[in-house]
């Protein structure tokens, strides 16, 4: 039968109608014209959902990375070496691909990345998403996903705090990183964790970019927000958050007050005597242990494979947790915690498929 042919019999039997439409192609400003751009509480609504269906298994996803060599790019780039304004940071040079599928929807995200894009006045990274119907796997739309992959990443802020057994009235927040991921990550905090929340202080490589964010935000953030030079401030912080794209620890252990909790969403940015004496001493989580280990670019899971293991294999017997099996963590008042998320695949799928079908009903009316 031709590919364009229908077998009546069997369609007649189907509980769902395939995708025939050529795909709709959503780039920034037709996201932008349509109103089609999700705000951050429907970010928090969808993934309230998503979640759910992660831990009773109606959403699967994985991702494959492909890592360039960073050595090749200065050298076809004409570099005799790294240049002296990238030491201590991740080129970040490499393609990576996510894809997930739920009862409605699969999808994949193609990802490129290098942070040597600022120097053409370019964003470090591009997010471009292909939705499909799940069944058909028919291509719905193509969407350009990037603000929508720094929300969803920015959005784990409010999630984790809300399992930190931090018992004040006003929380104060550490920060490092300026980029789109921080700001989402102040936009999350703002919508679901503004109560409690009494100071943010943000840190950057360069102190200029955090200047510039804070300019930009203060006046709308129901807390204050306070770009600083160095770690002095980070003793008084109640709730610790990396996200920057540094390739060594941005803080040492002993500038953290004991109790202190931390998040950590860039890559090997916390010492590995953090993540030990946290073990000892607290509790330590994942967004999803068989993810994190497997991409191995984090500090927590480089902690095991720098030995000859992996966190997949021992982190079930060390008691480490994760957000993909139950949300009940319930860790022990003025305990330290340590979460890492490296960002679910399936998680993009929702909030594209919630940002299309926001654009499809604005189109109906």
């Amino acid at each position: 039968m031709e590919g364009d042919q229908t077998d009546t019999r069997l369609a007649s039997t189907l509980r769902f109608t395939p995708h025939r439409a050529e795909p709709v192609v959503l780039g920034e400003k037709e996201i932008a014209a349509s109103g089609s751009a999700l705000s951050v509480r429907e970010v928090h609504d969808v993934l309230d959902q998503a979640w759910h269906d992660i831990r009773n298994g109606r959403a699967l996803g994985h991702k494959s990375v492909l890592s360039l060599p960073e050595e090749a790019f200065w050298q076809e780039a004409g570099y005799q070496g790294r240049p002296v304004e990238f030491a201590g940071e991740r080129l970040g040079w490499k393609l990576s691909c996510l894809y997930g599928a739920n009862p409605e929807f699969a999808g994949v995200k193609v990802i490129g990345a290098n942070a040597f894009n600022r120097h053409f006045g370019l964003r470090r990274s591009r997010s471009t998403y292909i939705l499909m119907e799940k069944f058909s796997m028919q291509p719905i739309a193509i969407i350009d996903a990037t603000a929508l992959s720094a929300a969803r990443t920015g959005a784990y802020a409010s999630q984790v705090l809300g399992l930190c057994p931090i018992e004040k009235d006003q929380i104060t927040v550490f920060l490092f990183g300026a980029g789109p991921v921080a700001k989402a990550i102040l936009a999350s905090l703002a919508d679901r964790a503004a109560f409690r929340i009494g100071r943010v202080y943000l840190k950057a490589r360069r102190v200029e970019r955090a200047k510039a964010l804070q300019a930009s935000l203060s006046m709308t953030l129901p807390f204050d927000i306070v770009a600083v030079e160095d770690s002095g401030f980070l003793a008084e912080a109640d709730f610790v958050i990396t996200a920057t794209n540094s390739d060594r620890p941005v803080f040492g252990d002993h500038e953290l007050r004991r109790d202190a909790c931390l998040l950590h969403l860039g890559g090997d940015e916390v010492p590995a005597e953090t993540l030990r004496r946290i073990l000892r001493q607290g509790q330590v989580g994942c967004d999803d242990l068989a993810t994190v280990s497997r991409r191995n670019s984090q500090s927590l899971a480089l902690q095991f494979s720098r030995a000859g293991s992996s966190l997949e294999a021992l982190g079930p017997h060390l008691g480490i947790l994760e957000l993909s099996k139950t949300k009940d963590w319930r860790v022990q008042p003025g305990a330290p915690l340590s979460v890492t998320c490296v960002g679910l695949p399936v998680l993009d799928l929702y909030v594209v498929a919630a940002l299309f079908q926001k654009y499809r009903a604005s189109r109906e009316t």
